[in-house]
């Protein structure tokens, strides 16, 4: 595997490759699409026709193709099978994108955010403890109909892959379904994340036929500590009568679960109900002292990396995946030698343990970034740091030379982390940082190594 990832870095790396791949990684008006994902189609069979110069690019895309598939010992049919779907598309000509433009280096940088999180509204039904949108009301200025439309354009231009509608509750918002499906027309994975509680059987048909295909149900705790937590009565049976439509309908279903003082002694309970219930994933959520959230809830580093151990350990014999947002998960599955190496959202084989460090660690900025219900753009939700406005900005200039970006896909400039040897499968939560302590460069407080570094000084 290194010596493939040294071959691709001499040939993407070299100034000419780079260049001619920017020239062919442009939109393409006449399209309608980037012209890598005209390529990409056309090179799969899953176009026929398209201008002359999508036509030429993918005259070069296919034999790219066909030596990766090759590379990996992946028949080409197969491959083809896998990007059947769109969105897949879409994040291999983000990839390619993303090695134009930034070339093979550690982190990766997609030509695209692999995701955009999308506070849709912030009007909610609950009113929890954590909240780091203080959500319950409209807020003023949230886009309308048509500007949240215009913003899935722009968005598609730029060349994103999955849109996370989040909020507030977004299900409360009356023409989600709507925008939903706009964005799933042209390709766009599709998620949600609720709070569950208006996941009725006709909610449930309605989103699958408006393209949903994830979604992320938070649920903190067994049921008293569930309803103290999101501050209304009854709302963990709603919860759980919400869970288990999105499983009868086939979602893809990831259940959340915000990791505080609070509930830290309920974890092990919530997983196993979970594995009950049949979800797909068991997601912990790093705790970041943001919005109606004060920094009295956090739970200690310490804490964390019982946490992170348990979680490691659990994946050997659960039928679900489990994850955590805290990147130093990835540093304790390599002490406990697991069978994996937790990246971002995604729990990555050991037999290809080298892309690790191209592809794990804090993904703000560099994987995804959020917008506010009134199109605000920030790293990360949990990051009130405001870099642009999607009404009124050129996505792809902020996307690829934006300087707060680029230093947060930096893992060398992080203090203290900038000399640790897992920097680039870790680095630390950035947002943590931010909102600890003012910067973003500065140590995530949540590290048991940060805190030994910091002790040491």
């Amino acid at each position: 595997m290194i010596d493939k990832i040294r071959i691709l870095a001499s040939i993407v790396n070299n100034p000419v490759t780079r260049k001619g791949l920017q020239k062919i990684s442009e939109f393409c008006e006449k399209c309608g699409k980037n012209r890598i994902e005209n390529a990409i189609e056309l090179a799969l069979g899953y176009k026929e026709k398209a201008c002359i110069y999508c036509s030429a690019a993918a005259k070069i895309i296919e034999p790219v193709l066909k030596k990766g598939a090759e590379s990996f010992n992946v028949p080409f049919e197969k491959m083809r099978e896998r990007f059947s779907d769109p969105y897949w598309r879409k994040g291999l000509a983000s990839v390619i994108k993303g090695l134009a433009h930034f070339g093979v280096r550690k982190p990766f940088v997609p030509g695209a955010p692999f995701q955009v999180v999308w506070d849709i509204t912030y009007a909610c039904n609950l009113r929890c403890k954590h909240c780091y949108s203080s959500a319950g009301k409209i807020a003023s200025e949230e886009l309308n109909t048509e500007e949240a439309l215009k913003a899935v354009e722009k968005l598609d231009r730029l060349g994103v892959t999955i849109i996370a509608f989040s909020g507030g509750e977004p299900l409360i918002r009356k023409d989600f379904f709507k925008i939903a499906r706009y964005a799933a027309d042209k390709g766009i994975y599709i998620a949600v994340a609720t709070n569950g509680t208006l996941i009725s059987d006709e909610v449930a048909r309605k989103m699958k036929e408006s393209g949903v295909g994830y979604l992320q149900i938070s649920l903190d705790g067994l049921k008293e500590t569930h309803d103290s937590f999101r501050g209304v009565p009854g709302t963990f049976d709603r919860t759980l009568n919400g869970i288990r439509n999105a499983v009868k309908y086939g979602f893809f279903v990831n259940v959340s679960m915000t990791v505080t003082k609070l509930n830290y002694h309920e974890v092990q309970a919530v997983v196993e109900l979970c594995e009950k219930l049949g979800v797909d994933w068991f997601m912990h959520y790093n705790y970041i002292p943001t919005g109606r959230g004060g920094a009295e809830l956090d739970i200690s580093a310490e804490e964390r990396e019982k946490l992170l151990e348990y979680l490691c350990l659990k994946n050997l014999n659960s039928k679900m995946s489990l994850l955590s947002t805290a990147p130093q998960f990835a540093r304790v599955a390599l002490k406990n030698e697991s069978s994996f190496i937790p990246t971002h959202f995604y729990n990555l084989s050991t037999s290809v343990k080298e892309l690790a460090e191209f592809i794990g660690g804090c993904g703000a900025g560099r994987f995804y970034f959020a917008i506010k219900a009134n199109g605000d753009i920030q790293p990360c939700v949990f990051f009130p740091l405001k870099v642009g406005n999607v009404k009124f900005d050129d996505l792809e200039e902020l996307w690829l030379k934006n300087k707060v970006f680029e230093e947060l896909r930096g893992k060398d400039l992080i203090e203290g982390c900038g000399s640790c040897v897992y920097r680039y499968i870790c680095g630390g939560c950035r947002a943590r940082a931010f909102n600890y302590f003012g910067s973003y460069l500065k140590p995530d407080p949540g590290c048991l190594r940060s805190v030994q570094f910091a002790a040491t000084k």
